[in-house]
């Protein structure tokens, strides 16, 4: 199963203090990117996203949106827009998967 996961750029599990500052960070955004959520669903909402960025390195656009449709909130289904999208792409890609390639803004 995780050389699946590798294989489609998903990143292992961070460690505890790589979690915390990972969501520290979506708080910092919008605490209702984390809102009442398990902050495993939270980071493996990362993890997927960091799958999207190895998929495509190259197209910030495309990450943007698939950042927004990927995180939501109840007050947010459709995500939060692409600013707070972009903001929490970034923080992804320092978070989770930092040494993947991503163009930047």
């Amino acid at each position: 199963m995780a050389s699946a996961l590798a294989e489609n750029g998903i990143p292992p599990s961070p460690d505890v203090s790589t979690q915390r500052a990972y969501l520290e960070a979506l708080i910092a955004i919008n605490p209702a990117i984390v809102g009442k959520k398990a902050a495993d669903t939270i980071v493996d909402r990362g993890r997927n996203q960091c799958g999207s960025i190895s998929k495509y390195p190259n197209d910030r656009a495309k990450l943007v949106e698939l950042t927004n449709s990927r995180f939501s909130a109840p007050e947010a289904p459709n995500g939060f827009g692409l600013p707070t999208a972009e903001k929490i792409l970034d923080v992804v890609h320092e978070h989770l998967c930092p040494t993947y390639p991503m163009a930047k803004a």
